[in-house]
């Protein structure tokens, strides 16, 4: 099958790190692949590393009269069987040809954008939901979820390296520094919590005010914001447990990154992980907004040797089943070849 990859999102993120893994995963799969980016040479060049050679167009606003001539150029000459556009922006200047059409929103994103795709693929059965009750036609959207990497063995980082003193509890967050991630919630847990040392990976608009929080607690030698990293397999290997604060999570890739690396993980019951995760069997599932509740997880994991390490082993046998590549692959295929047929 050809198929045209459109994606014209932020410098990182979740489903902009999930498409620089899908994108060659299809390729090895057997498809012929064409990646079309929003400019950035640094999505260019992890791309090209897994000889996917990507074109890249401004995708700018409404006064960009260029970038759509150019997809229906490339296109043209490319001769999709399913062109994929990723997100609102990719979708707004996707021309309609002799192609199937697939829309992937990465949450609860208004339908406009999608009018002229013939079938959506969302992340999770709730978005599925979500549009069907928007209005969308049920036959045509799927729930086909993300997988993320197989870290496999991984060193750990030096905690001293990290300025984390050695023996005390270490917790990890990762994510854009958005206030959908409710950050602070986590961030007010850790004084409940004796001798809890948060590690929190990413950056985004509210690094100013998490920042601010951290000093008004007095916990400077107790959490540290880390920036974006590209090391997350190896700071998972260096914590005791995951954490997943959010008030709004569409789907949630620190959940099967969690699993993969088979560390005990706790999430808020949030959207997409109240859906996949299973409360006390792969995860700890806390009451959004809660930091009490939050940090009583938190104690039970540090409390319960044998709970977290049932936590860790339910959490790697769920990533192995649904969401590795070689097991999400095959649902993507799935209904690729359902949409052209």
């Amino acid at each position: 099958m050809r198929i045209a990859q459109v994606m014209a999102g932020a410098e990182a993120g979740g489903i902009e790190m999930f498409f620089e893994r899908l994108t060659p995963a299809l390729a090895k799969s057997g498809h012929d692949i064409l990646a079309i980016i929003r400019r950035d040479p640094a999505r260019a060049e992890r791309l090209a590393k897994t000889s996917i050679a990507p074109l890249q167009f401004d995708f700018g606003g409404f006064f960009d009269f260029l970038t759509t001539p150019r997809l229906r150029h490339a296109f043209t000459c490319f001769m999709p069987d399913v062109v994929i556009g990723w997100m609102n922006r990719a979708n707004r200047h996707i021309p309609n040809g002799r192609y199937k059409r697939v829309g992937r929103p990465s949450g609860y994103y208004a339908l406009k954008y999608y009018r002229d795709v013939d079938h959506l693929a969302y992340s999770t059965h709730g978005l599925v939901e979500w549009a069907i009750g928007q209005g969308w036609p049920a036959n045509r959207v799927r729930c086909v979820p993300n997988f993320v990497d197989d870290p496999g063995q991984v060193t750990p980082l030096s905690r001293a390296a990290l300025g984390i003193p050695k023996g005390v509890p270490l917790a990890l967050s990762m994510g854009r520094l958005h206030q959908n991630k409710n950050f602070p919630m986590l961030i007010r847990a850790v004084p409940e919590v004796s001798d809890l040392h948060l590690l929190i990976a990413g950056t985004g608009p509210e690094e100013g005010a998490l920042n601010a929080l951290i000093h008004e607690l007095g916990l400077k030698e107790r959490v540290r914001i880390l920036g974006w990293r590209d090391d997350g397999a190896a700071l998972r290997a260096t914590v005791n447990m995951c954490i997943v604060p959010s008030d709004h999570e569409p789907f949630g890739n620190v959940v099967p990154e969690a699993w993969a690396s088979r560390v005990p993980l706790i999430t808020t019951d949030s959207q997409g992980p109240a859906e996949i995760v299973a409360d006390g069997v792969d995860a700890l599932l806390v009451q959004r907004r809660d930091s009490s509740a939050m940090a009583r997880a938190i104690r039970r994991i540090i409390a319960d040797p044998a709970l977290a390490d049932a936590l860790r082993e339910a959490g790697r046998r769920k990533f192995e089943s649904e969401y590795s590549e070689a097991a999400v692959v095959q649902k993507w295929n799935d209904f690729l070849h359902e949409v052209v047929t």
